[in-house]
């Protein structure tokens, strides 16, 4: 048998659990069986299908931005340790594309990764300036590119 499916109070689906988890719930009285397999159970409770919370809980995590949370390890490994100026592997720093100290703001579409002597050599100047192109436009990754 697979999972059990728990719906929240208002019946909307938030995740799968096992069995064992399940019963868990059951016991600790935080979830009600709303559909069971026909004629199963476990001790006094019937083998659960799908369970509903007694009480609603708050999900607005799960869509709070709907983006990912701007970090520098995140740009490190967006652009897979990547230097955005000289393409080498191995780059352990990030740089800002506009410089802060120019009015470049912290986030996904002016960061990307860069050696430590890359990042240096440009300084507080823009790729231009300093005659260094960058390689490829940063970007706001989904999920799934980070999660890699």
């Amino acid at each position: 048998m697979s999972g059990v499916i728990v719906l929240n109070a208002s019946y909307e689906q938030l995740h799968v659990v096992s069995i064992q988890h399940a019963i868990r719930m059951l016991v600790r009285e935080v979830a009600v069986v709303e559909e069971a397999h026909d004629g199963a159970s476990i001790g006094p409770f019937p083998l659960p299908r799908v369970l509903r919370l007694v009480r609603y809980v708050v999900t607005k995590w799960r869509y709070a931005s709907g983006r990912l949370q701007y970090t520098r390890a995140g740009v490190l490994k967006r652009d897979k340790h990547t230097c955005a100026y000289c393409g080498k592997q191995g780059a352990t720093t990030m740089d800002h594309v506009m410089p802060r100290s120019r009015g470049g703001r912290g986030e996904w579409l002016n960061a990307v990764a860069a050696h430590a002597s890359c990042n240096e050599k440009k300084g507080s100047r823009t790729p231009e300036e300093a005659g260094m192109p960058l390689l490829w436009q940063p970007w706001i990754p989904s999920r799934a590119e980070i999660s890699l």
